[in-house]
């Protein structure tokens, strides 16, 4: 059946300004991290999708090792260009990244100019796409000068390939050293991808402040800590959960006795406002007005919905927020 967008698609969704530029994005944006693999089931993904853009999610974001295996996320989505969203190509924000490896030898990982060059012309191929409007750098590279990995990717946007740029995982000196080098230049850094949750805070450790004060914008990536602040660790270690494979970022001694009293007192605290955990943490990240939007990933269409529906109570008071600190700093011998 020939997909057909819902004409309510942006009654509900809260978009907000990246940085000083002229794009708006979705307060919630798809992560295809996980689940859109070519191991993974292509109706639940082609499900997944539709409704993330039926629900006004108009950014979803890539890289090319993404799957898996590496790169299959970028076929599944090249994929739904063909069968559903190709006449609503303009209405998205599409990105992808490279950093990470990709193939082997010494020209398929990192930051070097030949890598990021070669890896979106292989990127765009699987997506089916002649530009994406935002490229990143997903790592800073130790053995890389920066100036060489900034000037690949003004030369990406020279040639048409890419409409804007932007960094992940780079430090706060690092980003500073990136945004200026961009800027002179004269392609400014749109936006930076960091991790950041109620549980991983780093950011707030001058990278935010960094990117405030030089108006990129941010996209906060691992929202929920893996699954952490969500429901599904409060009886213990669910088998088909993350922290039960063998790999994977999340493992089971991460999962202490501190934790699990720390998210069972967040999830009461979520109850009193009428949310989830999941839904109470992405709203306590949206609170402040330094992020953009919140990657999510979901495995089904009611995860989906459950995340957006964290825009129905985005307001914490003065006395919920100073609770979420206590039970945050709790300590348990």
């Amino acid at each position: 059946m020939e997909y057909l967008a819902s004409d309510a698609r942006y009654s509900q969704m809260l978009y907000r300004r990246c940085g000083n530029s002229g794009i708006n994005l979705p307060a919630i944006s798809l992560g295809l991290w996980h689940n859109f693999g070519s191991v993974d089931d292509f109706k639940n993904s082609q499900q997944i999708l539709r409704r993330a853009f039926d629900l006004g999610i108009t950014h979803f974001d890539l890289a090319n090792n993404y799957g898996p295996p590496p790169g299959s996320a970028e076929e599944t989505f090249g994929a739904m260009i063909e069968k559903d969203f190709k006449s609503y190509r303009d209405e998205m924000i599409i990105s992808t990244k490279a950093g990470y490896t990709m193939w082997p030898g010494p020209y398929g990982d990192w930051g070097s100019k030949k890598y990021l060059v070669a890896s979106l012309n292989q990127s765009l191929k699987r997506l089916k796409l002649d530009y994406v409007d935002v490229f990143y750098s997903h790592r800073p590279d130790p053995n890389t000068p920066i100036e060489e990995t900034m000037t690949a990717l003004d030369l990406l946007v020279r040639q048409g390939k890419a409409l804007y740029v932007g960094i992940s995982n780079y430090s706060a000196e690092q980003t500073e050293k990136a945004i200026q080098i961009l800027r002179s230049l004269g392609t400014p850094c749109l936006i930076h991808q960091p991790r950041y949750s109620m549980f991983d805070r780093w950011v707030e450790n001058g990278l935010l402040d960094v990117l405030e004060r030089n108006s990129v914008g941010s996209i906060v990536f691992s929202p929920l800590a893996q699954g952490l602040l969500t429901d599904r660790y409060l009886k213990g270690i669910p088998q088909d959960s993350r922290a039960a494979k063998p790999h994977g970022f999340l493992q089971q001694n991460q999962i202490t006795v501190e934790v699990l009293r720390k998210i069972e007192a967040l999830n009461a605290l979520a109850k009193e406002r009428n949310q989830t955990l999941a839904q109470m943490a992405i709203a306590w990240l949206l609170k402040d007005s330094r992020v953009t939007s919140v990657l999510v990933g979901v495995s089904s269409t009611s995860q989906l919905e459950g995340c957006v529906d964290a825009l129905n109570n985005l307001s914490f008071s003065l006395i919920e927020l100073e609770n979420i600190e206590k039970i945050l700093a709790m300590r348990i011998e």
